[in-house]
């Protein structure tokens, strides 16, 4: 259910409508915006009368929502969602908002000239994100473990050393106290869309979390997903598409474009969208940005490489730094045209 207060509203009179669905078997989640203060409930919405909450003092208005997703459902908070990030280093950034977020970074960790040489060409194109792939460094197993860590801190030195916020994917709940404390943002696997006991253990963090869809994944499973981190307490969530299975075989996935203007007509959350993963050709990565940029997506994910043919993996779908300034220059215009800046 969704409990909208009306302008003015005392802190008694919202408290008396939370300890009335509190009473009633629901988890409530406020949101407070620029004008009203909106309570997202969590329960047996079917069970529960909307009017008993309309005659309250206060209430302008309550409506049941009956899909499986409440959370994220734009009715919780209807002017958007924004993420800020704040850094000593890299200054301040946010997603959501009038700005198109750019993250970029390599697919593969080949150690710490890579990574340098890979921040200053996203940094000098105007990129404010520093993403980087799973802590996979292509190295005998017997060994990653042991350079997990000092990944990590090649991955933060390279970020702070140009003034980026720094992205990394997270695999695993037991990376989660490393990642907490090196990254700015977690981003979810698309295979971890589903993986609840992660979802849960960020929703109880403080850190931003960025959810991948998965391959076969419709829009509405992924806002549910995304509702498992938001139950936890965590309102910094943001969506991403990067592709879905489709008959077509030219391209390794479809990257669905209609999802950008379907999640923000149905949530709230940030959209960003991933078309190095979703079509795994550097080829066709610019004008899937492009499109993506034009259909209203709050930021991308770019792979960005040095030398993308001698990239140890995802080389195919990396661009390299004239062609990744050459895109970012092009998305600037195209940002302009929608009113929003890159």
């Amino acid at each position: 259910m969704i409990v909208v207060m009306n302008k003015g509203a005392s802190e008694d009179q919202i408290e008396q409508v939370i300890e009335k669905l509190i009473g009633l078997d629901f988890s409530v989640h406020r949101s407070t915006g620029a004008v009203h203060t909106v309570l997202g409930a969590v329960g047996p919405a079917e069970l529960v009368d909307p009017e008993e909450f309309k005659v309250m003092d206060g209430v302008m208005e309550c409506h049941r929502i009956m899909t499986p997703y409440q959370l994220s459902a734009r009715a919780c908070r209807p002017e958007g969602t924004v993420v800020r990030f704040e850094s000593g280093r890299a200054g301040t950034a946010e997603i959501g908002g009038k700005a198109v977020a750019l993250m970029a970074g390599p697919g593969s960790l080949e150690g710490e000239a890579q990574l340098m040489r890979c921040a200053e060409l996203v940094a000098r194109a105007g990129a404010r994100f520093f993403r980087a792939g799973g802590l996979r460094p292509h190295m005998a197993p017997r060994q990653m473990q042991a350079l997990s860590a000092e990944s990590l801190r090649l991955l933060r030195k390279a970020a702070d050393t140009y003034g980026l916020f720094l992205a990394v994917e997270i695999g695993d709940v037991s990376q989660l106290p490393a990642l907490e404390e090196h990254a700015d943002l977690l981003v979810v696997a698309s295979r971890n869309m589903r993986n609840y006991s992660l979802l849960e253990a960020l929703g109880a963090g403080a850190k931003p979390v960025l959810l991948r869809r998965t391959m076969a994944a419709t829009v509405e499973e992924m806002l549910v997903s995304a509702d498992c981190v938001l139950a936890g307490g965590n309102r910094n969530v943001m969506v991403c598409e990067r592709g879905i299975r489709t008959f077509e075989t030219s391209t390794r996935n479809t990257l669905d474009i209609t999802a950008i203007p379907v999640v923000h007509k149905l949530s709230h959350l940030p959209v960003l969208a991933d078309p190095s993963h979703a079509t795994g050709r550097r080829d066709y990565v610019a004008p899937m940005a492009r499109a993506a940029v034009a259909a209203g997506a709050d930021g991308l994910l770019i792979d960005v490489h040095p030398d993308p043919d001698r990239a140890i993996a995802e080389g195919a779908q990396s661009l390299n730094a004239v062609q990744f300034t050459h895109l970012a220059e092009q998305l600037k215009t195209i940002a302009a045209a929608a009113g929003r800046s890159l």
